[in-house]
């Protein structure tokens, strides 16, 4: 949404950024839905212009071919993203930036960041991100996949599986949530990059609802050997890791939630000034006025609690609670807002040719990835309820 009132967070520069953002989304990206849907995946050709861009690179440094742009130009980005109608690309674009290659940049060796990070900014590999399996997905202590060292030391051998996993199929290598202490529960976790084109690695895409543009795996590990110097920081703490990058994960997620919600709300103003029935506009029935009028008004309330979260995580704060606050609001909100905007598009809302059906079908899954809202839940109960408090980790 442009913005056309002063703002406590935008400056010129961040709108003239979002124009840029929008007219290459609307000229390389929307034009493409279509066939990018009907193949159910994206390809690496638009991965490397987004990074020729500089998009790719807007949260690292210049040290490692990034931007150095503060976190609003990373807002504008994902409020722009989801303005392409596609949830499946915004999700792949969202992961391979903000949540696979997120541990390599802030606590990975210069060897991963020269080997990973850097390609993966400039659009050259694609990246994904493990932790889900098909008998662990919330509870992340329970993970089986194992990466236990050889007799020698210098090489994981690793086995398990892996489901749900975006970019998965397609994707040149994964941040992989192991167990290198394979009895040690939460305390035993580890982050390793596996390429994955690695010998012993199987591939299966997943058939999903929605999201079709995207490629989702299921991925097994037999006997995968890797280096031990392809460890993201500390051994054994990748669950202290993934509890503090989750916030980030989860505050993107909500960005782009809010900004789909404004996308379908755009698309049915236009549709109620359009359509006529019984002699006049739609849009000048009362009972619809009404109604896009709280939607519209939910809309705004979740922008700015999302843009507060915002600023507290620009500011270094621990933003546990407000980021599952976020993700819990804002996925909610997203489906209950395009569910009524297709309630108005009536017998066209069902028809795939209209991207209310195609938004409808992208946005029932928000309340489960990313963290349901079950468990979003439970961590607001876990502070608000209990007192729990949470500290810094990568420092």
């Amino acid at each position: 949404m442009t913005m056309n009132r002063p703002s406590l967070y935008f400056t010129d520069e961040h709108e003239l950024f979002r124009q840029s953002v929008r007219q290459f989304i609307q000229k390389e990206v929307v034009p493409h839905t279509e066939e990018w849907e009907a193949n159910r995946r994206i390809p690496v050709s638009i991965f490397q212009r987004m990074g020729e861009l500089g998009y790719l690179g807007l949260p690292f440094p210049e040290a490692v071919g990034g931007t150095g742009a503060d976190f609003w130009y990373s807002v504008v980005f994902l409020e722009e993203l989801a303005r392409c109608g596609m949830g499946g690309f915004t999700t792949a674009v969202s992961v391979h930036e903000y949540m696979a290659v997120n541990h390599i940049f802030k606590t990975g060796s210069n060897l991963l960041k020269e080997k990973y990070l850097r390609p993966a900014i400039a659009g050259e590999k694609v990246a994904a991100l493990a932790i889900t399996e098909p008998d662990a997905g919330s509870d992340v202590s329970a993970i089986r996949t194992t990466a236990l060292r050889t007799d020698t030391g210098d090489e994981f051998i690793i086995n398990g599986a892996k489901t749900f996993i975006s970019n998965g199929t397609y994707g040149d290598f994964v941040t992989l949530v192991v167990k290198t202490k394979a009895e040690a529960g939460m305390n035993g976790i580890s982050l390793v990059v596996v390429d994955l084109d690695s010998p012993g690695i199987t591939r299966t895409k997943l058939n999903k609802i929605g999201w079709h543009s995207s490629d989702t795996a299921e991925i097994r590990f037999d006997d995968v050997r890797v280096p031990v110097e392809n460890l993201i920081g500390q051994e054994n703490m990748g669950f202290y890791y993934l509890m503090e990058s989750l916030q980030l994960e989860r505050l993107v997620a909500a960005v782009m939630a809010v900004s789909g919600a404004q996308l379908a709300l755009d698309w049915t103003l236009q549709y109620l000034n359009e359509r006529e029935a019984f002699g006049k506009k739609i849009g000048k029935f009362q009972a619809i006025r009404h109604k896009i009028a709280d939607v519209a008004t939910e809309i705004e309330m979740a922008r700015q609690f999302v843009y507060h979260t915002c600023w507290l995580f620009t500011q270094g704060e621990v933003v546990v609670k407000e980021c599952s606050m976020a993700k819990l609001a804002t996925s909610e909100m997203q489906k209950r807002v395009v569910d009524t905007c297709l309630q108005f598009f009536g017998g066209y809302g069902y028809i795939e040719d209209y991207p209310i059906a195609r938004a409808y079908r992208d946005a029932r899954v928000g309340t489960i990835a990313g963290g349901s809202s079950e468990i979003m839940r439970e961590i607001i109960a876990k502070i608000v309820v209990d007192a729990v408090a949470y500290k810094p980790v990568y420092e």
